[in-house]
């Protein structure tokens, strides 16, 4: 249950990270690839959850995961795991911007 909890956190913090993506793909992505998409970025960047500073390969997955593959998984129960000014602040430790007040699941941006 623990991992299952922290790789949702993962995921949370992925998506925090693409809100400021808002251009769509020009192509929809499939289940399996959307799936694919997150996997990848719990991979690369479980080591946040446990106090590190996101990786290179963190901050590139945040930088190419799309928004429509993450917030649709976005429930209010994983948005009350995380501290969303945190995750604003790790996003921009690689380098991007996040919108005030931008909604991606459960989630709003300060």
């Amino acid at each position: 249950m623990e991992t299952k909890c922290l790789a949702l956190v993962v995921l949370v913090v992925v998506a925090a990270a693409a809100m400021w993506e808002v251009e769509m793909a020009a192509a929809e992505l499939t289940a399996a690839q959307c799936k694919q998409e997150r996997d990848l970025a719990i991979t690369a960047c479980k080591p946040v959850v446990y106090g590190k500073l996101p990786s290179p390969e963190c901050c590139q997955r945040v930088r190419v995961t799309h928004l429509e593959c993450v917030c649709p998984v976005i429930t209010s129960r994983i948005a009350a795991l995380i501290d969303v000014n945190r995750a604003v602040r790790l996003i921009q430790g690689c380098g991007r911007s996040v919108p005030r007040h931008y909604k991606c699941g459960s989630i709003t941006t300060p």
